[in-house]
């Protein structure tokens, strides 16, 4: 197989190595299938019928950058890393592994990289809705140390599709989350069925109620007792503090 995948056309019948067995010859016939020569690339059809272009062994590093260090890669372990590869249309046989010795040599990983536990990582099952946008959570994070005079984030997150919004703020008051809501959620997304939030005051007040109560929102409210209600959020705030903790910490 490692053969057949690096070089750069497929084999024919006629161009095997005269020493190749009649194993390795049928092996190869069998793969050749998945594979589509479009010069100057080598193609793929992988398990999820999704066609990705062939990396050779002098680009995986680059592509790694890519999906690791780069911004959008913000560092993360070498499951997330592997599976980002694939998303972003490349393949090679030996991603997941290649991946894992790529994350164990990253500095910024080994420093702060710890996995999420079972115990804070996604729920598969969360509050049910209908449709996608009909339920988003949201939350403040902060305060952070100061930078252009921004201190906290306002996230929300789509119980559905676990789209995520977020924005940079300077204060964490009432204002702020009915701007934001209004902006980038009502407007962009339509208006939603429920807002999940904690007992924050910024989001427990009379000018939240008043919108929400306008626009027909049933506002959950996530108890001390029982903060799993808003999970997806706080889930998401972590990660984004892991993000935020390798991206700019420079030692």
């Amino acid at each position: 197989m490692s053969n057949y995948y690096t070089s750069p056309r497929p084999h024919h019948a006629s161009q095997f190595p005269l020493e190749a067995s009649q194993l390795y010859k049928e092996r190869l016939q069998n793969d050749a299938k998945y594979y589509i020569w479009d010069d100057p690339y080598l193609w793929r059809l992988c398990n999820d019928q999704v066609i990705r272009r062939c990396i050779p062994n002098t680009e995986i590093n680059s592509v790694f950058r890519f999906c690791h260090a780069a911004p959008g890669g913000s560092h993360y372990g070498s499951t997330w890393t592997a599976r980002k590869v694939l998303h972003c249309g490349f393949y090679w046989p030996t991603i997941f592994k290649d991946a894992y010795q790529f994350v164990s040599t990253c500095e910024k990983y080994q420093k702060a990289g710890v996995a999420i536990s079972r115990r804070h990582e996604m729920p598969q099952q969360p509050i049910l809705f209908c449709e996608v946008f009909d339920g988003w959570g949201i939350n403040f994070m902060g305060p952070f140390r100061v930078s252009n005079g921004y201190s906290y984030i306002l996230l929300a997150v789509d119980y559905v599709s676990r789209w995520v919004e977020a924005i940079a703020t300077k204060t964490n008051d009432a204002k702020v989350v009915v701007d934001f809501l209004k902006s980038n959620i009502f407007c962009r997304f339509g208006v939603p069925k429920t807002l999940i939030s904690d007992q924050g005051s910024h989001f427990c007040n009379k000018v939240m109620s008043s919108l929400l109560h306008k626009y027909g929102v049933v506002h959950q409210i996530a108890t001390a007792y029982h903060p799993q209600t808003n999970s997806q959020t706080k889930v998401f705030n972590r990660q984004i503090k892991k993000t935020l903790q390798k991206m700019t910490n420079p030692s």
